[in-house]
């Protein structure tokens, strides 16, 4: 990142092209997606053909090779038009980063080109019915039978699962050792005994599919391991400092968009014979909307710059940028609603499916308090950035 804090060339030219693919690709079909709960097609196929669907995929296996700074502004991007489809990139970046972190070269040279190409979706399973933010308390197993390992359990809450391909699960390899016994794998769609239950019925993001996947017998190759047996968890762990970066991102640009809309909303609305936005409280509520969102997006590319670089502070600032910008999202998009007052609180117009989508992002890939828990730990541990 600049030293100058201001974004390179290339970084405002990507976000140029992925603005002009959103307003007329993914945009127009949003409320549609919303409405009838419906997986974003539309969008999936236009970020595919504009390589904007894995954009973190190196190079080297065909893909963007995009830093993560340029992935959250992809990410910031689509969230403004459309949250449910700003999580085919960032899950897609959630389900792969695994193989990145640990995997071996015979794991990335066989799924990433897959991934890049848009051949097929990666998706993140960890949660589990009675493993939430207690992640270490899963019970999928995954036992060992000469050259396979076959897996049984229940993951939950897992975002695009019937639609992608591919799935990172995490799975207990000895029971004995708590974190230390769990370990990850590549699961196939296609894999005999893998099954999916019903779409969650949810407040928002209802256009990508939250589903449980069901494992039974799941047989697969041993090299379909990520990393070392046991370091399962530790992966995990790693994978979720960058992409809390991620989810600061579907938060700033969701708050971005309800600030939009509320813009041109006050300035048009007249009410005892003048526009609303001439109105000192209207005013208010507009400058403290966009400070916020000003502020959580500085703390998110400063989030993302550390992500690029592995600096030893990510994991606070990964969670400070990933509570900070979903609260701001939270706050932003429930005042555009209030500005928009009735006409906020209907269909009709987009505000309130923002902010039943702002929701989710204080929710996802850990809660904010648990992100208070892992602020307060590195603090009290010393690690965090140093002056100067």
């Amino acid at each position: 990142m600049s030293d100058f804090y201001a974004l390179s060339e290339e970084h405002q030219a990507i976000r140029e092209a992925v603005r002009a693919v959103c307003d007329a690709k993914v945009a127009p079909f949003a409320a549609d997606v919303d409405e009838n709960a419906r997986y974003p097609q539309e969008a999936h196929d236009a970020l595919v053909a504009a390589d904007f669907h894995a954009p973190h995929v190196p190079e080297q296996y065909g893909g963007a090779g995009a830093d993560a700074l340029a992935t959250v502004i992809v990410i910031e991007e689509v969230a403004r038009a459309c949250v449910s489809s700003s999580l085919i990139p960032a899950v897609n970046k959630l389900g792969s980063l695994p193989i990145m972190i640990s995997g071996s070269e015979q794991l990335k040279s066989y799924y990433l080109p897959k991934l890049a190409s848009g051949e097929g979706d990666f998706s993140y399973a960890l949660s589990e019915p009675d493993a939430g933010s207690d992640a270490g308390g899963m019970k999928c197993r995954a036992v060992r039978d000469g050259d396979e390992y076959v897996l049984n359990g229940v993951k939950r809450w897992i975002t695009n699962a019937g639609v992608s391909e591919y799935y990172t699960v995490m799975a207990v390899t000895d029971p004995s050792q708590r974190t230390k016994g769990i370990s990850a794998f590549v699961v196939e769609k296609s894999d005999e005994g893998v099954s999916f239950g019903a779409p969650e019925k949810k407040l928002g993001i209802k256009g990508s599919p939250t589903r449980e996947v069901y494992l039974d017998n799941v047989r697969i190759p041993a090299w379909r391991m990520i990393g070392e047996e046991g370091t399962g968890f530790e992966t995990a762990m790693k994978t979720l400092d960058h992409t809390r970066v991620t989810i600061a991102a579907q938060a700033v640009g969701v708050a971005q968009g309800a600030l939009d809309y509320a813009l041109g909303y006050v300035k048009e609305r007249k009410q005892f014979g003048k526009a609303i936005a001439e109105f000192q409280g209207i005013e208010f509520m507009i400058a403290d909307m966009g400070m916020k969102i000003e502020a959580a997006r500085q703390l998110t590319y400063a989030a993302a710059g550390r992500s690029e670089r592995g600096d030893k502070d990510l994991t606070f600032f990964g969670a400070a940028a990933k509570a900070f910008a979903s609260d701001t999202a939270m706050q932003v998009t429930t005042d555009a609603v209030q500005l928009l007052g009735g006409y906020g609180y209907t269909h009709d117009y987009p505000v309130e499916r923002m902010m039943r989508d702002a929701k989710i992002t204080q929710i996802y890939e850990g809660t904010n308090q648990v992100q208070r828990i892992v602020m307060g730990r590195q603090l009290l541990a010393g690690i965090q950035s140093e002056l100067g």
